[in-house]
């Protein structure tokens, strides 16, 4: 073999790698990332996630990100291990569907209609087209259409490429003897595992096998202990997506491994015990790309029937092989933020929407536990409160840090708009946990200095309070529930407390006027109205992000100044009500 046929092999394995990404890719965004979410929520029963797991990997190409998509579900408490195992299985079937695709490169043409199906014609007519959808469309899903011909196109010619420059080595004596000691299962079992662990692909391993069998020299004998390899080989980019993962992360990305590696035990057994026994004629059959892919596929199948009954048998040993530990995942919440997910936007951003839901509710029960400070403080009680601070302040940090990250994918114009609201919220969700604090602060000086309200303060708090705590629950409600009803209500009740708090700083001044509090009280007593005001602010800035963002626009300034000026029907209606219901 020729330098230059061994770089010519080479630019084909090149070509075939990049035309299939391509593919895959293009596939996965016309489906408008729906398969994704279609994937976990559709695997509750064995047998459906058997062919949600064969579909998608059919779909997008590769077993592996099927894989690494379900250890992604399973890490962030998504799916359990035993679903996991269904989907991984149908995985293993459905990566086969691309060998018959690589068939469609070896259809000659002799004349007529086949001259039409032949490679050379097929190839180009789909990449002519492909590159004029990507050319002049300016619709994306076209440039998606036009990707995924373009990979078809890059796919075949990669594979007319490999199969030209290895069609002379079947006259080769060093090569049929290569092909001739992989007669022997285990040297040819390793061998199969190696190659893919290298090209991290059993699509690509198993179009490079089906190029070699052009050369006339393959039997079944020797292409039966490679595709089994292959199959055992496909896992390791699965195990390495384990690195970081939970427990059950890392017992789903094994199950992959094992899975294989126990079919191809059970099956390689059974077929060549009966081999022993009857001598199968076909072993000397000679190879071509149509029979390697149609034995592939039946293989995959084959093990798949074996396997099915025996899930939890699988579960079990990978069970023993990784034991439990003692975690508590609700100690760090974070780990939905699956950073495997950021090439599935609708997966991340609705795993980013659970996480900032339960980061608001977080600071919802801070600022009601610093409340009940405030008539009843106690050490465990303050210790609550900055436990819930702190906890907010991560799921800031990491839900900035994952969104920005989010924002670097290719986002659809409802996608972009969810993640900007959850961009401008964070911060207002954070800053309520902090004035919380305050709050909670502030009840720990009255409780160490022994200050005493007097009673019509002590009614004006619990007034204010009530209205703050109700603006918060409607504003948590209004964020988890996506509704913009309950969110319009949010700016009259703010524009309440605001009053309230002007009107209850003028009766405390009157009161000391009159001597019925103290300076002392004066301090803490402007600092709680400072904070509660704030809180507020906070809520009707999520609200606002919420109204305007669902418009396509945002504004908050311009939106404010435009309620309060027309003051709409509506929100003088809600606000006589907030006003009667919280009035001093």
């Amino acid at each position: 073999m020729s330098i230059s046929q061994v770089i010519s092999l080479l630019c084909g394995v090149a070509l075939f790698l990049f035309g299939m990404t391509l593919m895959g890719d293009g596939l996965k965004h016309v489906s408008g990332n729906k398969l994704e979410p279609i994937l976990f929520r559709l695997s509750s029963t064995q047998f459906r996630g058997v062919l949600l797991g064969a579909g998608v990997t059919a779909v997008i190409q590769s077993s592996c990100a099927t894989s690494v998509m379900v250890v992604g579900f399973v890490n962030s408490g998504m799916m359990k291990v035993r679903q996991a195992i269904s989907v991984i299985l149908g995985a293993i079937l459905g990566t086969s569907i691309t060998g018959w695709v690589i068939c469609l490169s070896y259809i000659e043409g002799a004349g007529g209609l086949r001259s039409l199906l032949s490679t050379a014609t097929l190839t180009g007519i789909i990449a002519v087209v492909g590159i004029l959808l990507r050319m002049f469309s300016k619709n994306q899903t076209h440039h998606h259409v036009g990707d995924i011909m373009m990979g078809f196109a890059i796919l075949m010619t990669g594979m007319s490429t490999m199969s030209g420059s290895v069609s002379s080595l079947g006259q080769q004596p060093w090569f049929i003897a290569i092909l001739t000691s992989m007669t022997n299962p285990l040297l040819g079992i390793l061998v199969g595992a190696a190659f893919t662990a290298i090209l991290q692909s059993a699509s690509a391993a198993v179009g490079i096998v089906q190029a070699l069998s052009v050369t006339g020299a393959m039997t079944l004998s020797s292409a039966m202990p490679l595709l089994m390899g292959i199959s055992v080989g496909a896992s390791l980019p699965v195990l390495l997506s384990a690195l970081g993962a939970t427990i059950n992360g890392k017992r789903t990305a094994l199950s992959y491994l094992i899975t294989t590696f126990m079919g191809i035990a059970v099956y390689g057994s059974i077929f060549y015990i009966a081999d022993a026994i009857f001598h199968f004629p076909f072993m000397s059959q000679i190879m071509t790309p149509f029979s390697l892919a149609f034995v592939n596929t039946l293989m995959r199948l084959i093990m798949l029937v074996l396997l099915m009954p025996f899930t939890d048998v699988l579960e079990a040993v990978i069970s023993l092989m990784i034991p439990e530990k003692k975690q508590n995942r609700e100690e760090d919440p974070t780990l939905r933020l699956e950073e495997r997910f950021l090439g599935h936007p609708t997966l991340a951003i609705e795993q980013s929407r659970i996480t900032i839901s339960a980061m608001a509710d977080q600071s919802r029960q801070a600022l009601e536990t610093a409340f009940s400070l405030l008539t009843s403080y106690s050490q465990e009680g303050f210790e609550t409160v900055e436990h819930l601070e702190s906890a907010v302040d991560r799921y800031e940090d990491c839900l900035g840090s994952y969104l920005v990250k989010l924002t670097g994918r290719e986002l659809s114009e409802q996608q972009n708009r969810e993640v900007s609201k959850f961009l401008h919220t964070l911060s207002d969700f954070e800053r309520i946990s902090d004035h919380a604090l305050n709050i909670a602060e502030s009840a720990r000086e009255i409780h160490e200095k022994q200050l005493r309200f007097s009673d019509n303060a002590k009614h004006e708090l619990s007034v204010i309070t009530s209205a703050v705590s109700r603006v918060m629950q409607l504003t948590v409600n209004a964020f988890e529930a996506e509704n913009l009803a309950q969110a319009r209500q949010v700016e009259p009740l703010e524009d309440v407390i605001d009053y309230l708090c002007d009107e209850m700083k003028l009766r405390h001044v009157d009161r000391l006027q009159h001597g019925q509090c103290t300076i002392a009280q004066g301090f803490v007593f402007n600092d709680l109205l400072t904070n509660l005001e704030r809180i507020s602010d906070h809520c009707s800035n999520v609200a606002v992000a919420m109204i305007e963002l669902d418009a396509g626009t945002f504004d908050t300034h311009e939106y404010l100044d435009h309620v309060r000026e027309k003051h709409s029907r509506e929100f003088e209606r809600y606000s006589e009500q907030f006003r009667k219901e919280f009035a001093l």
